[in-house]
């Protein structure tokens, strides 16, 4: 299974214990996937997805909130290799249960449902926003694997549903952002720690501790790459430094000699030419007397500066 198949598999398998969150998240469900066909008694309110564990959540939902006994049916999906599931709601009389307990009928039973993704009044409270989220990711999010990359979705309808569905999560501090893809508009986060603040809204707390769990390890592997680099950096700096002071005090023995330096600075032109792949401070350890890491690195200077001298003059002349 994937990351996002285990999230949703975490969230489907709990149901809130307030009414009022129940109904938030039936609205969720519905607002994304829910039809309704027919009129009169042939009237039926249908709810299609590809995912079982959901299918029985919503069929579980229909009985706590309504007493009433959806009609599932599950057949082989040829072209994803999965399910077809389908639950209805028979009959003008339970269905307007359903729809005016979502605010999609009035007590008269007419249709009153407007662009919006769900009637605000049934996501007033912080709970209720929280299950209509994760009624909303059930039904039309995803997840891409956080060891490949942190990606949050949830697919809307049209630009209304969308800017609702974000003032919602944004309400949670979380930055919501929206892009239109093809004919829908997508709902996402990006960064990592947002998703694990989104898991929490939905209360996955399984798959919260799961990703919190990767990007410790991957933030453990950047920071022992990163030190890599800069040390490989550090070794290829050095290693570049130590052959052109080769190079340099080479040139020098070539045209003038080493004699034509200090006393000092021809003992550090010797050690250097004696021990090329050796640190500063061990090159400092082995003059007489010793000197530090700063003090070789300016006898070193001085010797490259006057090779290059050398060179300029040769140039000139």
């Amino acid at each position: 299974m994937s990351f996002s198949s285990d999230v949703k598999d975490e969230l489907c398998r709990q149901i809130s214990t307030g009414r009022h969150c129940q109904l938030a998240e039936l609205a969720a469900i519905l607002g994304f996937l829910g039809r309704i066909q027919g009129t009169g008694a042939a009237q039926a309110l249908t709810v299609h997805m590809e995912n079982v564990t959901l299918a029985r959540k919503y069929f579980n939902l229909l009985k706590k909130l309504f007493r009433i006994n959806g009609v599932l049916s599950v057949s082989e999906n040829p072209l994803h290799k999965g399910k077809n599931c389908m639950v209805s709601v028979i009959g003008q009389e339970q269905a307007f249960r359903v729809l005016h307990g979502v605010k999609w009928v009035d007590s008269q039973g007419q249709f009153v449902r407007t662009d919006e993704l769900v009637n605000g009044l049934l996501v007033k409270n912080a709970c209720c926003k929280r299950a209509f989220i994760r009624g909303a990711f059930l039904a039309a999010g995803s997840m891409s694997d956080p060891e490949k990359s942190y990606h949050f979705e949830i697919v809307c309808a049209d630009l209304t549903k969308a800017k609702q569905l974000q003032e919602l999560i944004v309400s949670f501090r979380l930055d919501a952002k929206i892009v239109s893809r093809k004919k829908c508009y997508v709902v996402y986060l990006k960064e990592g720690s947002q998703i694990v603040d989104m898991l929490n809204v939905m209360e996955a707390h399984v798959a919260l501790m799961n990703l919190e769990n990767v990007r410790i390890l991957k933030e453990m592997r950047n920071s022992v790459n990163r030190q890599g680099n800069c040390e490989t950096a550090n070794i290829n700096k050095t290693v570049n430094a130590a052959v052109k002071q080769v190079e340099d005090i080479q040139y020098i023995q070539r045209t003038v000699g080493l004699s034509a330096l200090s006393e000092s600075l021809q003992e550090m032109a010797s050690l250097r030419l004696a021990y090329p792949e050796a640190a500063l401070k061990e090159l400092g350890s082995l003059l007489t007397p010793p000197v530090g890491k700063s003090g070789v690195n300016h006898r070193l200077r001085k010797i490259s500066s006057f090779a290059e001298e050398l060179r300029e003059a040769k140039t000139d002349a």
